[in-house]
């Protein structure tokens, strides 16, 4: 399994875990409780997969052997992708898909807002581009979990259900290995801990909001995400997602 410099490992970081939540988002196709729902689903799903071209393509001239953004999307295979482990999870019921959305989301915000200022220009511009998406995503998010959480008391048990069921992947949004306190240190990044004390923070407060339940940290555990050990699920959304492909590679339209 081949390991880059800290920053282009950290892109890959970013650039899958967009990558894969887009794609998760978008097999909401035909399947969303409203039409409505769909199109928004869809269009934070293009959001993200947009977003995920940016960082990829910085990642990609970092690595500098030939392949492009399109050619680190759907010619890796799952050991080499770097995304979080909370994106790759099956959508579930709207309940699960809404609660790892916000979660994902309120890291995403923060750590885009923080990059805004980054040492590195170019992550400093991509930022602040995907902030304006990310800002109405978390918005979005929010509201659907007090809608729900605050509903009927079916939506709040599915809610805290949901919750249970994701929350231990959110353990990854608050690690930090070596490389990513090197980048700290030189200020292409936000250190750790500020940027899960914001985390924390946002959270806390929608679920109070929400009425549900904020559940202790998450613990650690054998896989990881960002060092190529994902849990079952990812195999599988990428050999859909790579089929076409890797079954017909630099097919032309």
């Amino acid at each position: 399994m081949t390991k880059y410099d800290e920053l282009t490992e950290f892109l890959l970081l970013l650039g899958d875990s967009a990558m894969v939540q887009g794609q998760r988002l978008c097999e909401w196709c035909g399947r969303a409780p409203a039409v409505e729902e769909e199109m928004a689903l869809m269009n934070v799903g293009l959001d993200l997969v947009g977003q995920a071209r940016n960082w990829l393509e910085y990642a990609a001239e970092r690595i500098n052997d030939g392949r492009d953004a399109d050619m680190l999307a759907f010619r890796r295979d799952e050991r080499a992708y770097r995304n979080l482990l909370l994106v790759e999870q099956p959508n579930g019921d709207f309940a699960v898909t809404m609660v790892k959305q916000f979660l994902y989301d309120a890291w995403q915000y923060h750590l885009l807002e923080a990059l805004t200022e980054s040492a590195d220009e170019q992550v400093a511009a991509i930022a602040k581009k995907s902030l304006k998406e990310v800002t109405y995503h978390l918005r979005r998010s929010s509201e659907w979990m007090e809608r729900l959480g605050d509903g009927t008391e079916e939506s709040h048990a599915r809610m805290e259900a949901a919750i249970d069921t994701v929350w231990r992947f959110t353990f990854e949004l608050h690690r930090c290995d070596a490389g990513m306190q090197a980048l700290a240190a030189a200020g292409v990044i936000p250190q750790a801990d500020e940027l899960a004390q914001r985390w924390q923070t946002t959270v806390a407060d929608v679920l109070e909001k929400s009425t549900l339940t904020m559940p202790e940290a998450a613990r650690s555990f054998y896989l990881n995400g960002r060092d190529g050990m994902h849990s079952e699920h990812l195999g599988i959304l990428l050999a859909e997602m790579q089929f076409l492909q890797r079954a017909y590679p630099d097919a032309s339209w």
